[in-house]
């Protein structure tokens, strides 16, 4: 009886899904869970994520995502040990792609994603809080691109960290493969907070309902345009935010806006979502 009790719990173990979604009022959570893997970012996981994502993009009651993380890590990047079972130059090539892909379709999600990191996050895992639009800490977390100690620089995930932090400390995180503490990666614009553990869930939920109550249409153009105009010269943003502007102005959650500033009353923001299918 013992043994068959045992081979229960077992089975049940394994067939846990390694990434977990809860919806709650309009607030998606996706908690990485391998936690006796340090949440690697294996082929599975990435591929639970991208399907994750995917679905999210097409499913106009979610507002915002919060990526987080069971165990002592958020995320120690890379599977190492099933990378190393590889040879084929054209496996990395493909895997580092399939990542790329994943992370960009945190950047293109419609809906703001919030990081909830309450551990280590190096290299890919790293690479992963950049890549969100904001990220919450506890105190005792911390940071490392930590590839250029193994003898891999970490190409892939300098490409965020060296869009959100200034050129010379995304540089010494690269090159020197140093951890970062919450405070450290809080000053150079890694993350927006560091709390303590106790607070990190409250903070993040108060964060995720603040935006949540703005008219998704809104949201969704906004970050869309956000992210867009980053990419482009000055002039060209500009012209390219004047047409962003001009279209918002036709949404009926903007015209509800106006007029409630000026009859100063708070805005009584429409259910509707008819805007969504225009952006």
């Amino acid at each position: 009886m013992t043994e068959v009790a045992t081979e229960s719990v077992a089975a049940t173990q394994v067939a846990e899904p390694i990434l977990l979604h809860e919806q709650q009022s309009g607030i998606v959570t996706l908690t990485l869970n391998r936690p006796k893997q340090y949440n690697a970012l294996s082929e599975e996981m990435l591929s639970a994520l991208q399907e994750a994502l995917d679905d999210l993009t097409r499913d106009q009651s979610a507002r915002v995502v919060v990526i987080a993380a069971n165990g002592k890590a958020f995320s120690a990047g890379h599977d190492l040990r099933e990378m190393r079972s590889k040879t084929d130059e054209r496996y990395f090539r493909e895997l580092f792609a399939q990542c790329g892909r994943m992370m960009l379709s945190v950047n293109r999600l419609p809906q703001p994603v919030i990081a909830r990191v309450q551990g280590i996050a190096t290299a890919a895992g790293c690479q992963l809080v950049a890549a969100c639009d904001l990220a919450v800490a506890v105190e005792e977390a911390r940071f490392a691109t930590s590839g250029i100690n193994l003898g891999l620089f970490c190409a892939t995930p300098a490409v965020p960290v060296s869009r959100n932090l200034a050129r010379k400390n995304a540089f010494e995180m690269l090159f020197t493969g140093d951890f970062i503490d919450a405070t450290t990666a809080l000053d150079w614009g890694l993350i927006n907070r560091v709390v303590p553990a106790e607070q990190l869930e409250a903070t993040v939920l108060e964060i995720a309902e603040k935006l949540a109550a703005k008219p998704p249409e809104t949201v969704r153009l906004g970050k869309a345009m956000f992210y867009k105009q980053l990419e482009m010269p000055l002039s060209e943003a500009y012209s390219f935010a004047g047409d962003r502007m001009a279209c918002n102005l036709m949404y009926d959650a903007a015209l509800e806006g106006v007029d409630a500033f000026l009859e100063k009353r708070p805005p009584r923001w429409s259910s509707s979502e008819k805007n969504l299918t225009r952006l």
